[in-house]
């Protein structure tokens, strides 16, 4: 995998260096709420030794400056401390949510440019490898994943640096007040923070064996989802659900391993970080007792001790955001690594200024693993020439279609249009001038006019005038809504003949150079499809066509037949010819007939 194409914590650092302004902004209030939030635990317990213990000092002398005459007693002392600590907290709580909102707003386009990355990635990738991979894995990475790495960089490092300033300036108020205690503190927190990591370490991979179940389930629960229709049909459900719940228990129980395992590591964490508490407050007591450390400082030590808690934790449990964050990276980059589709730099367009051309296929050969299905298979089609391609099942017909378009590379042989290969074409140029028309279309959950137009710039006469040839015009006229109406997911609100026909002027709006019919009249009625031939035939006049049928209604539309077996052209010539020579064609013939 290309350097450029893998997401790594030094990719996630570039991306975010692109808001320094944003950074700049949610440090400065990272350091503001901070300010804030430090000084609170050293006001109150000062009081002990400033009001109860009448041992005021310089606090005592800085309150009197601030405070009127009649205030300078106990009951306004603690006034004022009360709600100078109120104003502080509400002001770093103002602080802490802007710094959130700026780190928000980062991590959301951090995430959203990686989104990004991906998807521009998977135009590229190879449907051999999506084949593989299925629709339920990739949305996981797109999704789960990503949720993940969003959650580390918005939520956890936005705690960070609050987490980090905020004990750095209570260590500095520690070591003014008593440097040894202060340093006591310092060298107990390494010691949980090692320990923890060991602890950490130990529960990382369970995220990912949970992420893996959640792929596979997602996975499952896509495909049935899809099928549901025909998996009812059958009576299938119950297999199906069952197979589902079975993923779910997975998905359970890996949960459940990760989640209670990754806990008992933060509660030990924690029990650790107790112990020290615990050491601290028994050292911190000897101290008043053996030193000048006054009753108000040690409440005022102990205070910032348990303030110390919050951040202390919130560092201890980033670690296990951080390895569900990585294990997330690494899965993305597992996707990232797929096999790209093989793209040719386009040297000659031999469409341009052609209504169409010949197309020509030279000695090509093609194997799905060690299944060959194309053996040296040669043939050509001259401009404007009608013809159809036959044969029993298996014979290699929409493996054909797929290398017409280049979905596939051939092991070897040639695909030339006019007198360039399909390499020199390039495949973007091919696949914009070629049409084909499939016997189950992929339909979307939009507008009629969206699934026609395919994100092309087209007008409603044109739409009218596609969906005419199709003979859907009438049918969509009748709609209450008409091009704007909704057809539902695989556009299951139309039958099975609708769904071609919406296919086929789909492909008359594309005003194609050379077009492919695989099947693309299977599920329509005698007069409906008699009715589509009519006027398919006046569109397609003069255009090369090819026609993948079973159906002899379909194939006596062609100038020529060609039949395909085990990978190769068997016989070729005109309807009538081929049944007088009794050969397979007729055999095929014969057994439609029958």
């Amino acid at each position: 995998m290309p350097a450029s194409d893998r997401i790594s914590w030094a990719y996630i650092r570039r991306l975010a260096m692109q808001h320094k302004r944003s950074l700049v902004l949610a440090n400065l209030l990272a350091i503001l709420a901070a300010l804030c939030s430090v000084p609170i635990p050293l006001l109150l317990p000062l009081l002990v030794d400033a009001v109860l213990l009448e041992q005021g000092g310089r606090s005592l002398e800085l309150m009197n400056a601030l405070l009127p005459d009649a205030w300078q007693q106990a009951i306004g002392y603690i006034g004022f401390i009360l709600a100078l600590s109120l104003i502080l907290r509400v002001a770093g709580l103002v602080f802490n949510v802007g710094q959130s909102k700026m780190f928000t707003h980062l991590s959301k386009d951090v995430v959203y440019r990686v989104r990004e990355h991906l998807l521009l990635r998977l135009q590229r990738i190879s449907l051999q490898e999506y084949e593989s991979l299925g629709s339920g894995t990739v949305t996981t990475h797109l999704v789960t994943d990503l949720d993940t790495l969003d959650q580390f960089i918005g939520e956890t490092l936005s705690r960070f640096l609050v987490s980090i300033l905020i004990l750095t300036g209570t260590a500095s108020v520690l070591l003014w007040m008593h440097w040894k205690l202060a340093l006591l503190i310092l060298l107990l927190n390494p010691v949980v923070v090692f320990c923890t990591i060991k602890l950490g370490k130990r529960v990382k991979h369970l995220k990912k064996l949970e992420n893996d179940s959640t792929a596979v389930f997602t996975q499952s629960l896509n495909e049935t989802l899809d099928a549901i229709q025909e998996v009812r049909a059958g009576n299938h459900q119950g297999f199906f659900f069952q197979r589902l719940i079975q993923h779910a228990r997975h998905v359970r129980d890996r949960a459940i391993s990760s989640h209670w395992k990754t806990d008992v590591a933060q509660r030990a964490s924690a029990l650790l970080f107790q112990y020290g508490i615990d050491i601290f407050r028994a050292v911190a007591m000897l101290t008043v007792l053996f030193s000048d450390l006054s009753i108000g400082q040690m409440l005022a030590v102990f205070s910032y001790l348990w303030f110390m808690i919050s951040p202390i934790e919130q560092l201890l449990s980033m670690q296990y955001a951080f390895y569900a964050a990585d294990g997330a990276m690494v899965r993305i980059n597992q996707l990232l690594a797929r096999e790209d589709e093989v793209d040719y730099p386009a040297t000659q367009n031999p469409f341009v200024g052609r209504k169409t051309l010949p197309v020509s296929v030279e000695h090509l050969t093609f194997s799905y693993g060690s299944e060959r299905v194309l053996d040296d298979l040669s043939f050509s089609v001259a401009a404007g020439e009608k013809v159809a391609i036959v044969g029993s099942s298996g014979g290699g017909k929409s493996t054909l279609v797929q290398l017409l378009l280049g979905l596939y590379p051939a092991q070897s042989g040639l695909i030339r249009y006019g007198n360039a290969t399909l390499q020199e074409i390039g495949l973007s140029c091919v696949r914009e001038h070629v049409a084909v028309v499939l016997q189950t279309p992929a339909l979307f959950n939009d507008s009629l006019r969206a699934n026609l137009s395919m994100g092309r710039q087209v007008d409603d006469a044109q739409c009218w005038q596609a969906l005419a040839v199709a003979q859907l015009a009438d049918m969509v006229h009748a709609l209450p809504k008409k091009l704007d109406t909704v057809i539902g997911r695989a556009g299951v609100r139309l039958s099975g003949g609708q769904r071609q026909r919406l296919a086929i002027a789909r492909m008359v709006l594309s005003d194609p150079k050379v077009v492919i019919l695989d099947e693309a009249t299977s599920a329509l009625d005698s007069a409906t499809e008699y009715a589509v031939h009519e006027a398919l035939n006046e569109f397609l006049a003069g255009r090369t066509t090819f026609i993948i049928a079973h159906r002899l209604s379909a194939v006596k539309q062609a100038d020529r037949i060609l039949v395909l077996s085990e990978g190769r052209v068997v016989e070729s010539g005109e309807h009538h010819k081929l049944l007088a020579q009794g050969g397979l064609y007729a055999q095929l013939y014969g057994a439609l007939q029958r």
